[in-house]
């Protein structure tokens, strides 16, 4: 469930009228703009950009980048945008940054329905295809794995076939006993089966090999290859479990990763992050809301416990 507390029916003109206000003047209200971007569903902040520059022929998101800075201006600029395009947005970073985390997440986590639409709001920004950019600034096995999860289009049904899973299961539990992690058949089973098959498939092998493949697959813990290959089966078999490692590992790292923080809370609160938040409780016995409490500050602070659903 998302955590995003907003109103039913507001009034995108007089939305938009609020934070033209928030900007004008001698400082920013920060608080005015957290009050309205912070309770707006996708569909209700796309129509307060509309009203905004019908009203006043400029683009409110060039605005509110002009007007704030830091962690602040990232995470508000990040959760204006819509969802696709904010995907694309976040792909095109990874690539530049080689930070593959939120590809990988965005291509196994996404409904191939929802991939589609950000490989074209992709297209569409950068004038290039997301395909054709992410092979120009990867290599090797690491190429082979992040170009095959972006350019499936999964089959998105629950059906399973047991005899398919059990025989995918040995096949990879053959290959990473012969520590040939980067072969295609590896691949081939993790990027183009469905989830609910990969997900067959690796209950089966547990079932018969006593430990899950992501614990069989760190034989090399420099490999970037490996690392994202682990990172696909943990986005396919449970996003929840692992969005909340992604926290975890964000807020306890010596120096909060902001980034990460940021990712997570505004690609979720709309969807499941009260699971994730529930999951982050009793993984480490305090709250979400608390440990964002501890590790940031200001406006930052203030508009990412808005999304976490932290009354005013």
């Amino acid at each position: 469930m998302a955590t995003l507390i907003a109103p039913d029916h507001p009034s995108p003109v007089a939305d938009a009228e609020v934070l033209r206000k928030a900007c004008q003047g001698w400082g920013t209200d920060e608080k005015a703009i957290i009050s309205i971007m912070g309770h707006r569903n996708a569909v209700q902040r796309k129509l307060i950009r509309e009203a905004y520059e019908e009203l006043y022929q400029e683009d409110l998101l060039k605005r509110l980048e002009s007007e704030l800075s830091g962690d602040f201006e990232k995470a508000v600029y990040r959760w204006i945008l819509d969802p696709v395009d904010r995907d694309s947005v976040l792909v095109n970073v990874a690539i530049k940054q080689s930070d593959y985390l939120a590809i990988i997440e965005i291509s196994c986590i996404r409904s191939p329905e929802e991939l589609l639409a950000v490989k074209r709001a992709y297209q569409s920004r950068y004038k290039h295809s997301l395909e054709e950019d992410l092979a120009a600034h990867t290599t090797g096995d690491l190429r082979k794995l992040l170009v095959a999860l972006m350019s499936i289009y999964r089959y998105n049904g629950d059906e399973i076939n047991a005899r398919l899973a059990s025989s995918e299961a040995d096949i990879l539990h053959k290959f990473i006993e012969e520590k040939a992690f980067n072969d295609e058949e590896i691949i081939r089973i993790v990027t183009t089966r469905s989830k609910a098959q990969v997900m067959a498939t690796l209950n089966r092998y547990k079932d018969e090999h006593g430990t899950s493949v992501t614990k069989n697959l760190m034989d090399d813990s420099a490999s970037q290859y490996l690392a994202a290959l682990r990172t696909a089966i943990r986005c396919i078999n449970d996003p929840q479990k692992y969005y909340e490692k992604v926290l975890r590992n964000a807020i306890n790292k010596p120096g909060t990763d902001e980034d990460a923080l940021t990712r997570v809370i505004v690609t979720t609160a709309e969807k499941d992050l009260k699971e994730i938040k529930e999951l982050y409780y009793k993984r480490n016995s305090v709250s979400l809301d608390h440990s964002v409490t501890k590790e940031t500050s200001g406006d930052y602070k203030a508009f990412l416990l808005t999304l976490l659903g932290k009354e005013d």
